[in-house]
């Protein structure tokens, strides 16, 4: 079994090498370890400076200079459930990335997860997870309201995405 600094180091080589969210369970697999050993070793990673984000589909190290190019423009949208999984394709089919979602709370104030959401595939999965487990989306503690941060490779892009998600009546001045 490899010592505490080569498997923390062998985390980041594979974070790095795979460039998209590794779940818990799968580094652990990996690396022959416990998932809870593999959260004790990102909580030290961290501690260390390495900046590793922990989304619904795993972890990911996010690196100096990673999508500085990109643009990132945040909507305010209404919809019902059911036509959540539409509208998150209706982003990713025009070239967006949705980060994440945010509602705005009369009592707790701005509430937020992260999303994390590329293609068609990730969007159904999001939906058939909330759909297993039968939970709530955050947009339902505001009617529908909530914020999508959306990351695209210009301007234009996220031009269009706004254009689509208004004229499917979608997004909200």
């Amino acid at each position: 079994m490899m010592e505490g600094d080569e498997r923390r180091q062998k985390i980041v080589e594979i974070l790095h090498r795979e460039g998209q969210p590794v779940s818990g369970t799968g580094l652990a697999r990996m690396l022959g370890v416990s998932r809870q050993v593999i959260v004790q070793d990102i909580a030290l990673l961290r501690a260390t400076d390495k900046n590793i984000l922990s989304t619904n589909k795993g972890y990911i190290l996010f690196e100096a200079g990673q999508g500085m190019n990109r643009k990132k423009r945040t909507y305010k949208v209404k919809h019902r459930d059911e036509e959540i999984l539409d509208e998150l394709n209706t982003i990713v089919d025009f070239g967006g990335k949705v980060q994440d979602v945010a509602v705005e709370h009369g009592i707790y104030g701005q509430i937020s997860a992260e999303l994390t959401i590329n293609s068609r595939a990730d969007a159904e999965v999001f939906v058939k997870k909330a759909e297993k487990y039968k939970t709530k989306p955050l947009n339902n503690l505001t009617h529908g309201v909530h914020f999508h941060t959306v990351e695209a490779d210009s301007e234009e892009v996220l031009d269009r995405i706004g254009e689509e998600l208004r004229k499917k009546g979608y997004l909200i001045n």
